[in-house]
């Protein structure tokens, strides 16, 4: 597999109810945002909204390691947690900052990661597989 330095990841993660059965998405892109390399959805099970969104960006630092990347730029539909992972917000739920740590540890194996902000309009895709995800509970 051609192995891409950096990458530009959409992520996003929901749940139908809030706790209530959940899932995620990401959408992997090259560096410039416009080749799509992968797409991967998966059931969680029951959680809340927050814990679906840093599910979405564990997951796809995992992916992104596999495919040999130095350097993550995520994009993702939720302020809050975009403001959570930059530290501009303090994680008080205590199984989100278990989350919170993990995607910390899991930051130090690239070089640069990065998060920000769009609107939910311009993540379509990645909400689409969370939707799929939730449907077909797998």
């Amino acid at each position: 597999m051609h192995k891409h330095e950096s990458l530009t990841i959409f992520t996003d993660g929901g749940a139908r109810g809030n706790p209530g059965p959940a899932g995620v998405g990401l959408v992997i892109f090259d560096e410039s945002g416009e080749k799509l390399l992968a797409t991967h959805k998966k059931y969680i099970g029951e959680a809340t909204n927050n814990v679906a969104e840093y599910s979405a960006v564990i997951l796809a630092m995992e992916e992104a390691k596999k495919m040999g990347a130095e350097e993550l730029g995520f994009v993702l539909d939720s302020e809050l947690v975009v403001k959570q992972l930059n530290g501009e917000y303090k994680v008080k739920n205590e199984d989100l900052g278990k989350l919170f740590i993990k995607i910390y540890n899991l930051r130090q194996q690239f070089r640069k990661v990065t998060f920000r902000h769009v609107p939910r309009e311009q993540n379509k895709l990645a909400d689409k597989l969370v939707n799929e995800a939730i449907d077909s509970r797998n």
